[in-house]
């Protein structure tokens, strides 16, 4: 079992850069893979980004592709999210989430969630 808690969120201005960061309890890290989900008010969660065991893998949803960068540093049983050149669209709830399959429907540990809002 993993938990996970984020941090880094907040309020920003249009084009500016923010990271946040996912830390992990637990031995096992390196054991899951790593992704981050967006929601914003009155919409689904969506998919952002994703990240595999070792971070030689990752993908993104089209609408982040070349702006947001996800890493992790499994000696510091983290993960993270570089946000850059961000829009007032990127406003959400993010969640980071860890799942032992690379590729999951759906992710089995979700953190609690850190808001980012971008102003215009």
């Amino acid at each position: 079992q993993v938990q996970l808690v984020e941090s880094g969120g907040g309020l920003v201005q249009a084009g500016d850069s923010l990271r946040l960061s996912c830390a992990a309890s637990g031995r096992t890290f390196s054991s899951y893979c790593l992704g981050w989900f967006r929601q914003a008010p009155g919409k689904e969660r969506e998919f952002v980004a994703a990240i595999n065991w070792s971070g030689g893998s990752t993908y993104y949803a089209d609408s982040v592709k070349g702006r947001f960068t996800i890493s992790r540093d499994n000696a510091k049983n983290t993960v993270y999210l570089q946000m850059n050149s961000l829009r007032p669209e990127d406003t959400a709830v993010y969640y980071c989430a860890a799942d032992i399959k690379w590729g999951a429907q759906e992710y089995d540990y979700w953190g609690q969630g850190t808001q980012v809002t971008v102003s215009s």
